[in-house]
């Protein structure tokens, strides 16, 4: 539950040792010293299904930012998904849990307050398997105009 009084929870979604897959923690610590608003709390996460209920329940709004790899993806893309048309995310999806969708109805029907409003930025990455704290070269060239395109959602969002 919400405890903190903040509207709104920006949430990256990633593990910031396995290259590009920290692009939404590395996205959201930057966000928070650019932008930080009263009414947002950012935060980082690496986990997926029901677990991801627990950090986002009793938020008016949450916008989580987590890497995707899709066939044939240009490295650098940003997307923006909500739950009904969600695209399979790195962390959102998981073989051995329960989808995020269904997460969301299942928290919902078990009492839960789910946000009203969810928003999924997914920026295409390359390599999510393999130790580093760096991202690969292509995604670092390209990392300021992720940033500045994260940003305008953002700010879209929470004006």
């Amino acid at each position: 539950m919400n405890f903190n009084n903040n509207e709104i929870l920006i949430l990256g979604m990633g593990n910031d040792i396995l290259m590009d897959d920290g692009i939404g923690p590395k996205l959201v610590k930057e966000l928070q010293q650019m932008y930080p608003f009263d009414k947002v709390k950012y935060d980082t996460a690496c986990v997926g299904g029901m677990e991801i209920l627990e950090y986002i329940q009793g938020y008016q709004k949450v916008i989580l930012i987590d890497a995707i790899k899709t066939k044939g993806g240009i490295p650098g893309t940003v997307y923006e998904f909500t739950p009904d048309d969600f695209k399979e995310t790195l962390h959102l999806s998981n073989l051995h849990d329960i989808s995020f969708l269904t997460a969301l109805k299942f928290g919902g029907k078990i009492g839960m307050q789910i946000p009203e409003e969810i928003k999924i930025i997914a920026v295409e990455i390359i390599e999510d398997m393999t130790f580093g704290d760096e991202f690969t070269p292509e995604l670092k060239k390209k990392y300021p105009a992720i940033f500045n395109e994260v940003s305008a959602i953002i700010k879209k969002m929470i004006a």
